[in-house]
């Protein structure tokens, strides 16, 4: 080959080059430049109103609403007489504290009190199981708890001082053979504390708090700079991570693990006792339940483009749980490590870096991935053939929070799929009728807001969906709107059609 042509191959392959970078570059510039457009963009006013009509279905199902007017919703469970039972958190992202409570359903929708908390909300998951219910309380004041509460209303803490007060919460709680299983929420958004955790209120509360490993971890040194969030005047403070705000860490140094930690989950006796671990290396396992067949399915909630250390486009995670498996937070997304490729970049800013020297292990493969900003929040599984779908799992997305946790162009979630868990397919199951994607609010329908919670009644013929009402986003955060809740129940339609086709 003569030294013109390699030199004009060579020319060619500069020029593809280029243009692939400077497309790249335009693109992510691109994104970096739009303004978000989440689903919760927009604003309410007044009483919600709702209309099955606006929500489709799948031919032959029907959708109505049996209770209005609630607080936070965000649980439901039924005792074994069949009633309804629905939890109101009591705390919603924005720094909005009301009462949590337990509430049986009565057959007319209204509704009667079992059991109050106090300001140390959000309730969040409940079962019945042997006459009692089970209950985890968030904990965002003065840290978690498994709640047994009596149908009269008596409540005794199984377990207190789970590590609670940060981000993320303790959360469902599901029942086997003797064991309550429950979800433990990391403090943080991806292991270092930040200006972004300022803003959900609780670095005032506990200056001091950070996540705590489940077992011993040798870090990589990394630390992060940031502005003083605790008040203090200092400059340029830098933090590394399972560190308090301000507390730098070095190469090879040890954080040991203990239990209760962060971003796992454990179990107990029904009886109480001390915790146990199950699985860890999950960021904010929300959404938990038995399979058919026995296996334990978890959803995690996956990382924000936000804080000290943002993380971009990862999606919610469906696990199989083994017992004492690593599933890859702070430096993984499913398989994937986050520093592979570019793909956890967020635009304009360096790709995330390891946190751990070395990881506990490979996290396995997830059966499922959900919208990256989806929040997928409720799962549980059909078991009757009537109603159909039977062995799949029903999953709550109850949408983007864009800007506050990364940015969208378009609503993410907001509506009820079902999961394939064999092939890990997802399907819409309940969405709201139009054009576009996005809550009612946002449409200005009446149809589904942000669905948090789903559960099959007993016999399987009906699911339940506990939609958690009207939530809007802006550059300042979250505004939750009380007495807009609602429950709705899903059932095989009598005439053909439901509610609509697709």
């Amino acid at each position: 080959m003569s030294s013109t042509h390699r030199f004009a191959r060579q020319a060619r392959f500069s020029a593809r080059l280029a243009g692939a970078l400077i497309a790249a570059l335009c693109l992510s510039g691109c994104f970096a430049m739009r303004p978000p457009r989440g689903g919760g963009m927009t604003t309410f006013q007044g009483v919600r109103e709702v209309h099955p009509g606006d929500v489709v279905l799948p031919p032959g199902f029907r959708i109505e609403p049996v209770a209005l007017g609630l607080t936070f919703p965000v649980s439901a469970t039924f005792d074994d007489s069949g009633a309804l039972y629905v939890v109101e958190s009591g705390y919603c992202y924005g720094e909005v504290w009301t009462t949590p409570r337990l509430l049986r359903v009565n057959a007319d929708g209204s509704t009667t009190v079992i059991a109050s908390g106090t300001d140390n909300g959000p309730w969040n998951g409940v079962t019945f199981h042997d006459g009692n219910f089970y209950l985890a309380e968030g904990g965002e004041k003065s840290g978690g708890r498994i709640l047994k509460i009596t149908p009269e209303g008596q409540i005794t803490a199984l377990v207190d001082g789970l590590p609670s007060m940060g981000d993320h919460h303790t959360n469902a709680v599901v029942i086997d053979q003797g064991w309550l299983y429950f979800g433990q929420g990391t403090a943080t958004n991806s292991a270092v504390v930040g200006e972004d955790n300022a803003r959900f209120g609780w670095i005032a509360r506990h200056p001091e708090f950070h996540d705590v490993p489940c077992r011993d971890v040798t870090l990589t040194g990394e630390n992060f700079k940031s502005d003083d969030i605790t008040g203090g005047g200092r400059k340029d403070v830098m933090t590394g991570a399972y560190s308090p705000f301000g507390t730098p860490t070095a190469a090879g140094q040890v954080v040991q693990g203990k239990i209760p930690c962060s971003g796992a989950i454990m179990r107990m006796r029904l009886s109480g006792g001390a915790p146990e671990l199950v699985a860890w290396g999950l960021r904010n396992p929300f959404a938990m339940n038995f399979s058919p067949d026995g296996t334990l399915y978890v959803i995690d909630n996956s990382y924000d483009d936000r804080g000290s250390r943002p993380v971009h486009g990862t999606g919610d995670l469906l696990w199989p749980i083994r017992q004492g498996g690593w599933y890859g937070w702070p430096d993984y997304h499913g398989e994937r490590r986050l520093d592979d490729g570019d793909h956890f970049k967020p635009p304009l800013h360096d790709k995330p870096k390891p946190l751990l020297a070395t990881p506990p292990e490979t996290p396995p493969k997830p059966v499922a991935l959900f919208g990256v900003h989806a929040s997928a929040d409720g799962i549980d599984f059909s078991t009757n053939s009537a109603f159909g779908f039977k062995n799949e799992a029903f999953v709550a997305e109850f949408g983007d929070q864009s800007p506050a946790t990364g940015k969208v162009l378009s609503p993410v979630g907001f509506k009820v799929v079902r999961v394939n868990v064999d092939d890990g397919t997802i399907d819409e199951f309940a969405v709201n009728r139009g054009n576009a994607n996005g809550p009612a609010s946002r449409l200005k329908t009446h149809g589904l807001e942000r669905p948090v919670g789903v559960r099959f009644s007993r016999d399987g013929s009906s699911l339940y969906v506990v939609d958690f009402g009207v939530l809007t986003m802006d550059d300042k955060g979250a505004h939750p709107q009380q007495g807009t809740g609602v429950i709705w129940k899903i059932s095989r339609a009598p005439v053909a059609g439901g509610n609509g086709t697709r």
